[in-house]
């Protein structure tokens, strides 16, 4: 064997070795990569926590009314009569305080994506609430227990109630809705959000 040949054998098996101590440098690599992205999602997921309050919509209705003025003021005097449409949204929620601290309802609003952009309407208060079922006796919505802005869940504990919001747009604009939502607020913990999946049309 010449002495170029053995030259060639040598460098041969130097450039086997070096891909050799190469491919353990990535696999080394690829475990160390694996291992810290485990450890990331460890964390993470350990450190999440759940929601404080969770809950569901038990029913939602939607209701179209048609306003009119009165044609005559308090002194009876004609006045001009207008006319407007608005829808009323009652939605009947349950909550459930899923945390170790008691917490506060504090707001409800009822979102609706309509086509010319987002409709926001505040839930009235109970004592509106109930005065609805008497200026409309005609309503054949359930009318269940008010809830209360400002009541207060207890840990562990479930809250259940109804709300009426009004939306001021047309029959025609509110069934070309995308989409409607409710927020609902407590103090000093982060919005809950349900969305409303089935709505019942009157």
């Amino acid at each position: 064997m010449s002495l170029l040949h053995q030259e060639e054998l040598d460098d041969a098996a130097k450039g086997e070795e070096l891909t050799r101590g190469t491919s353990h440098v990535i696999i080394a690599f690829v475990v160390a990569f694996v291992l810290v992205s485990a450890l990331i999602a460890w964390y993470v997921i350990g450190n999440q926590k759940p929601p404080a309050v969770t809950g569901e919509v038990v029913g939602a209705w939607a209701v179209p009314r048609h306003m009119q003025t009165a044609a005559f003021d308090a002194a009876g005097q004609p006045m001009p009569v207008e006319e407007s449409d608005q829808i009323l949204v009652f939605a009947q929620v349950r909550m459930h305080n899923q945390s170790q601290q008691q917490v506060a309802l504090t707001n409800i609003v009822v979102n609706a994506t309509l086509d010319d952009g987002i409709h926001t309407s505040y839930a009235a208060t109970s004592g509106k609430y109930d005065q609805i079922f008497l200026a409309y006796p005609d309503l054949t919505v359930p009318h269940g227990k008010a809830l209360l802005l400002g009541s207060e869940i207890d840990p562990g504990q479930n809250e259940e109630g109804s709300f009426v919001s009004a939306f001021k747009v047309s029959k025609q604009q509110w069934e070309s809705r995308k989409d409607l939502n409710l927020t609902i607020s407590f103090r000093y913990l982060p919005n809950l959000v349900l969305e409303v999946k089935q709505l019942t049309s009157q």
